[in-house]
């Protein structure tokens, strides 16, 4: 049996992203009796054990804490010293258990943040196998200006990793461009697909559009996504002035953003047609979906972004930008003339050429039907949880072998 320690700022069961989803859908899937996982993660929250086993994984907590945060504590003081005292604390703290568990390899989940610590880890102890794996969703020029400060260290994270495993071209590409010259993998994240390809009764989504205040007629965009810049809320709150009164938007997430994306929609003539719904789970996101009519997100950047491959599960039409990892599975009939269509590709902030996806949306049902039907094959062949842990697996066993 092999042991792997996992470098992650956060884990179950609090503050869960798409990181955090992968590491539990792939360390679920792989055998105790093959790798054992350990992991160094923020604790936040004095109410978690700073020690515990989550699935697969044993969890070690450190860090400052207070009690029962909120995302807005993350903010404040002390936590918001963890990202920063993380990148040093967390290389001590596995050096620590090092000692005890002896690890064969390490695994960074994203560069930002988690590749200093096991950069200084394996410079301490070359002989054990590093992988980086790569899912970021900011710009990388927005990285690497945070990054300036620590820069070497932050280099190092690329350049002493055994494997690199990005979700996306676009991310292998950076990672090459940082300095990364070895094994290098594209494996992207996954879907549930069983529960994003479930079938509803008509009973359970007439009741949930009756829930959202759905009418006869009514046409609905809808986005799941953190309310910053790069997702690009406001370029379809703009879009809302140039669509039909029958065309809403309702916007599932948080983030620093909303206070200023509801004022916008105010200012346009808008607000009733721009609806802040809050945060939705996993669990009812699916049946939400089937009540909606269009899956919207033009991001301005984007490591990969698994909403967009969760809407084509549940067949909703999307529209999205091809910006950074989008490009490697939304293909577009006119800018993607050698490949079938799994979208519809518009340019990054414009409005306009939302306005016109969703009306070509609206008005070519046919076509729309023989997209989804692409789209749906492309994300069962390509983006199934059980096959991104098998090359998982061999990845790890590879890289551990070597």
């Amino acid at each position: 049996m092999k042991k792997v320690l996992i470098f992650s700022l956060n884990y179950y069961p609090r503050f869960i992203g798409g990181a955090e989803v992968a590491i539990k859908e792939i360390t679920d899937r792989i055998s105790p009796e093959e790798i054992e996982f350990h992991m160094v993660t923020l604790r936040f929250d004095t109410n978690l054990p700073k020690m515990e086993r989550i699935g697969n994984v044993v969890v070690h907590r450190i860090g400052p804490t207070v009690a029962s945060p909120s995302i807005a504590d993350l903010k404040k003081f002390p936590l918001h010293l963890n990202k920063h005292l993380y990148q040093f604390v967390a290389a001590f703290s596995a050096m620590q258990l090092h000692r005890k568990y002896q690890f064969d390899g390490v695994w960074a989940m994203m560069a930002h943040s988690c590749a200093i610590p096991a950069g200084i880890f394996k410079f301490f102890n070359p002989k054990v196998k590093y992988l980086l794996t790569l899912q970021e969703g900011d710009p990388p020029e927005h990285i690497e200006r945070l990054a300036k400060p620590v820069w070497p260290l932050f280099k190092q994270g690329f350049t002493k990793a055994d494997a690199l495993q990005p979700i996306s071209t676009f991310l292998l590409n950076w990672g090459r461009r940082m300095g990364f010259s070895g094994d290098a993998e594209i494996i992207p994240n996954a879907v549930d697909m069983t529960r994003f390809t479930k079938e509803y009764s008509e009973q359970e989504i007439l009741e949930m559009k009756k829930t959202l205040g759905k009418r006869e007629g009514d046409v609905f965009m809808v986005t799941t996504s953190r309310l910053v810049h790069k997702n690009a809320i406001d370029d379809v709150i703009h879009s809302l002035a140039l669509l039909p009164e029958n065309v809403s938007f309702l916007i599932y997430g948080i983030g620093p953003d909303e206070a200023m994306l509801k004022e916008l929609a105010q200012n346009l003539g808008v607000s009733e047609r721009a609806r802040f719904m809050g945060q939705i789970g996993h669990t009812e996101m699916p049946l939400m979906l089937k009540a909606c009519d269009i899956f919207i997100r033009p991001s301005r950047s984007e490591g990969m972004g698994n909403s967009f491959v969760e809407a084509m599960a549940a067949r909703l039409p999307v529209i999205a930008t091809q910006e950074g990892g989008i490009a490697d599975f939304l293909f577009d009939e006119k800018r993607n003339p050698d490949k079938q269509a799994t979208g519809w590709a518009v340019s990054a902030n414009s409005p306009e050429e939302i306005a016109d996806a969703v009306r070509s949306i609206i008005e070519h049902p046919e076509k729309v039907q023989e997209v989804l039907d692409t789209a749906l094959a492309m994300v069962t062949d390509r983006y199934d949880w059980e096959k991104v842990a098998a090359s998982m697996r061999t990845l790890f066993s590879r890289m551990l072998a070597g």
